[in-house]
């Protein structure tokens, strides 16, 4: 299948396909072209953001919800409203402690996502 490049000029949440990648965290590409993507993440509680690493540099809004951040060495509590950056290749994960959705954004985009 040909690389998609970027997406339609709108994103209607109702017409957009869920995603599973871990247990109980469902995910929506909301936009994206070559140089950025946004992607809705949404968490139950308990649900594990599994640390890992990715070249992309990445900046995430908490639209909702409590989450324990581990960026690098430095862990802090992230509420409603709060946000966060994390450079390329630097080890990244979360614990949501109250159900929620993160609003992250990437660049360049996640071609991984749409496979």
């Amino acid at each position: 299948m040909p690389m998609r490049t970027k997406s339609g000029k709108f994103q209607i949440a109702a017409e957009i396909a869920w995603h599973h990648p871990a247990p109980g965290i469902t995910r929506q590409i909301m936009g994206y072209d070559g140089q950025l993507m946004m992607v809705k993440v949404v968490f139950e509680k308990g649900a594990i953001g599994t640390p890992h690493t990715h070249y992309h540099s990445q900046a995430t809004y908490v639209a909702e919800g409590k989450f324990k951040l581990t960026i690098g060495e430095e862990e802090k509590v992230l509420a409603a409203g709060d946000g966060y950056y994390v450079e390329p290749d630097v080890v990244h994960g979360c614990e949501c402690l109250e159900a929620g959705t993160l609003i992250d954004t990437f660049s360049p985009m996640r071609q991984d996502f749409l496979d």
